[in-house]
């Protein structure tokens, strides 16, 4: 059944972060990732404090629970003071602000009358000084896609983070490549009211973007974060999504698990249920004699179970919210972080996992659970068993008012897991270190004469010009296969073929689970060269490709697979041999017996003769049996 997606009131919105091809936003190094080991080692720890107005930000706070520290890698050639929080920001870089420029204005956005550098609070360790700068460029924008318009609520520039590299149980490891690194975000409005709507919209951004030519490319480049809500749930922003294809699938269980979460909620309402309490029971007497293996051995070392019985939860903690995450890993998401727990076990999953039922029953005696309540049990030092239970209390007790807000992370299969709850209002404060900069008339009309072409633009090209189908130049000018296309064409080959072997052949191939992509650029413009002269046939692109992404070079392959193009006499008397074993075929068809030949003989020939010469001589003869006959 499908899911009425109106009916659930769904509002979607998006956030797309462009890494910019300058050098970074608030010094001179350049904005370039490094894989060699890093030369040094700087170690910090970093701490929530009151704004201007006296408040904590509660996502900082909630960082600050983790009681992480901080390891930064860094190289001196590509990292400075600004980096570690040593010397003050530099200048905004000017040419970064020249390409967020330029973007506003292709998204039809007024840029603001002056630049000025905000604070924003992210003590995660991703930033040195526990907040990112970031700057408000432009407002009130559009596009139009489809037919339909969306608005364009605001275009920032602001830095990237630094790269996680690791992580253990007392800190993360971070690299100091990335930070600093222009980022343009661009938020959408809550326009879209279906899952698949955003990711086009998101690819059209990220054309015109790439249309700049002064955007990074490859993974990690852009990545796009949304924020999902519906009726009687709340805003979930969820992060990091690299794979446009991956959003209407994160939409969808986005909007299954708060539709779920909503039915919890209203399933305790009815059974009466009221808050958890904070009662923390040891419960380690139950388990002396336990075949649980992670039970078993918490307990060798000393450590204890605890447990805390969730009133009137009985089955709602195995609720699935998403394909493989029930309520229960929402639970054991907050023991996990909170905690530092390996996890949980509750009983809507027991007896399992070598807990037996006599083990089950003396637990729910010793917490006094009726049958309608659920028990969580953690096992684990005191201090981390006690902050584990504590977590998943305060979670439970979320589950009544709803929906949490929260900052969620994007799982590869399209699933989401807590992060940090939502930042408030507090977070964002003037940067005094920076000085205002003044968006003059004679810079936006500098930044107005070097704006690049529309996609749209692109595909009236790619049909008058190219001769490509209006479908193929469509899916060619939003491919990311653009740029390599438009370098291909200059080996003279025919643009409709080198756009369906980008876009056709070689995705089949992928799906096939060919490694296509040990297919370089230069193997693809010797390819088509050697088309474009004569030297090879079209029909051969499949199978060079899949030799080619075994690791044979282009000359290898042809001489092994025989590619080479044959004679055109011994391609006449091929079409000729043809001709005379289907003669009889060719009296009562005529020309229409061309097609069922044509096959025979590309059959024959196998990628040694090129298609459009086959056809021609194989007509020629067919006419010329016909006048015998």
């Amino acid at each position: 059944m499908e899911t009425d997606y109106k009916g659930l009131g769904l509002k979607v919105g998006i956030e797309i972060h462009q890494e910019l091809d300058t050098k970074k936003l608030f010094c001179n190094c350049p904005s370039e990732l490094r894989e060699e080991n890093p030369e040094m080692l700087v170690r910090r720890r970093l701490r929530p404090t009151q704004s201007e107005m006296g408040e904590i930000d509660r996502a900082a706070l909630a960082e600050s629970l983790k009681e992480k520290s901080f390891d930064y890698e860094l190289y001196p050639k590509s990292v400075c003071l600004v980096e570690l929080d040593d010397e003050p920001p530099h200048l905004v870089n000017d040419e970064a602000l020249d390409v967020a420029l330029e973007v506003s204005m292709l998204l039809n956005a007024k840029p603001v009358d002056e630049i000025h550098t905000m604070r924003k609070i992210v003590i995660d360790g991703s930033n040195t000084c526990g907040f990112q700068r970031t700057t408000l460029v432009s407002t009130d924008g559009f596009i139009d896609v489809g037919g339909e318009r969306f608005t364009i609520g605001t275009i920032c520039l602001e830095e990237d983070a630094a790269r996680k590299m690791g992580e253990s149980e007392n800190s993360v490891n971070y690299r100091l490549d990335r930070l600093g690194i222009p980022l343009v975000e661009i938020a959408t409005g809550a326009d879209f009211y279906d899952p698949k709507t955003p990711a086009t919209v998101a690819l059209y951004i990220g054309q015109l973007l790439r249309a700049t030519g002064k955007v990074k490319r490859g993974i990690g480049t852009i990545r796009q974060d949304i924020n999902i809500s519906i009726v009687g749930g709340s805003r979930q922003e969820i992060k990091g999504i690299q794979d446009l294809k991956l959003i209407p699938e994160v939409i969808e269980r986005e909007v299954q698990r708060q539709v779920t979460l909503l039915h919890i909620m209203d399933e305790l309402k009815q059974r009466g249920a009221s808050m958890v309490e904070m009662k923390v029971a040891d419960v380690s007497e139950v388990f002396n004699r336990t075949d649980c293996h992670v039970i078993k051995k918490a307990l060798k070392r000393g450590d204890v179970v605890y447990a805390v019985r969730l009133p009137k939860f009985a089955g709602l903690v195995g609720y699935e919210l998403q394909p493989g995450r029930r309520f229960g890993t929402e639970l054991a998401d907050q023991a996990k972080l909170y905690g530092k727990v390996a996890g949980i076990f509750h009983t809507d999953e027991l007896p399992r996992f070598g807990i037996s039922q006599e083990e089950v029953d003396a637990l729910r005696s010793m917490v006094s659970a009726a049958r309608d309540d659920a028990v969580v049990i953690v096992a684990d030092s005191k201090i981390r068993a006690e902050a584990a239970i504590e977590a998943v209390v305060r979670r439970a007790n979320q589950v009544f008012d709803g929906v949490p807000k929260e900052s969620r992370r994007a799982l590869p299969d399209g699933c989401t897991e807590f992060m940090r709850p939502l930042p408030g209002a507090g977070r964002m404060y003037p940067e005094t270190d920076i000085p205002p900069i003044p968006i003059t008339k004679e810079r936006l009309a500098k930044v107005k004469r070097q704006l690049p072409e529309r996609p749209e633009k692109r595909i009236e090209l790619f049909v008058d010009t190219y001769g490509l189908s209006h479908e193929l130049a469509e899916r060619m000018a939003y491919s990311d296969n653009l740029e390599l296309f438009e370098e291909l064409i200059m080996t003279s080959a025919e643009p409709t073929l080198i756009a369906a072997t980008l876009e056709e052949t070689i995705v089949s191939l992928r799906r096939e689970g060919v490694k296509v992509d040990n297919v370089k650029k230069a193997d693809l413009e010797e390819i088509f060269y050697r088309i474009a002269s004569g030297k090879l046939s079209k029909e051969a692109i499949r199978g060079l490709l899949k030799s080619i992404s075994e690791g044979t070079g282009v000359e290898e392959s042809v001489q092994k697979l025989g590619l080479s193009l044959m004679d055109k006499s011994e391609l006449e008397r091929i079409v000729a041999d043809v001709v005379v074993a289907n003669i009889a075929l060719v009296k009562s068809r005529g020309l229409d017996a061309l097609g069922a030949l044509m096959g025979i003989v590309m059959e024959n020939v196998r990628g040694k003769a090129d298609g459009k010469v086959v056809h021609e001589l194989l007509e020629n003869e067919i006419k010329s049996a016909l006048q015998l006959a």
